[in-house]
């Protein structure tokens, strides 16, 4: 970065904060109502403005003020951060059964850094890959964890085997592009 290159400011635009202080309390009460938890709802409205401040920053999100409808549009922000919740809390239940299975078995057992650290990577990796399809994410998992060839995957979800090269493929390339901060190419 040159010393005449623009920095990108920290700070809300004039148009999030207008948003921001007309529909806040709106979307709060939408998500108390949708939630059941008033926690849950406050942190899942900060979520939605903050996801909406680092677009505006990267500048794959341009000019709220000419947004028609902006609480269908933070409806749906809002609604895109409970589902990758939902997963992300998925794959930590989906780990904590895991090993509960395997801690039994094994004489020695984690200690809770270790755990966390585990349970970190996987929400790490639930939120990588999160933007593919149902088929796409599974045929990479299995591929990827589970080490299972790709016939036995591509019978597991009834697709052929070229269509689960291409999953695999399509995941590699959305995890690189999500590291690298680049817009996926469809």
């Amino acid at each position: 970065m040159s010393v005449a290159d623009p920095v990108p400011s920290p700070l809300p635009t004039p148009d999030l904060q207008t948003l921001y202080v007309s529909h806040h309390p709106w979307l709060l009460g939408w998500l108390r109502r949708k939630l059941h938890c008033p926690h849950n709802a406050a942190d899942v409205a900060h979520d939605t403005f903050e996801r909406i401040l680092v677009a505006l920053q990267r500048g794959t999100l341009e000019n709220l003020a000419a947004l028609r409808e902006p609480r269908a549009f933070l409806t749906t922000t809002a609604t895109r951060i409970v589902i990758s919740q939902a997963r992300r809390r998925e794959v930590e239940r989906a780990c904590l059964e895991a090993l509960a299975m395997v801690a039994p078995l094994e004489c020695e057992v984690a200690a809770p850094d270790q755990l966390l650290q585990a349970v970190q990577t996987l929400v790490a990796l639930a939120a990588l890959l999160d933007g593919l399809s149902d088929k796409a994410r599974q045929a990479f998992l299995l591929y990827r964890l589970e080490e299972m060839p790709q016939a036995d995957i591509a019978a597991l979800l009834g697709v052929s085997v070229s269509r689960v090269k291409q999953y695999v493929a399509q995941a590699m390339v959305h995890c690189y592009a999500v590291q690298h901060g680049m817009a996926a190419a469809r």
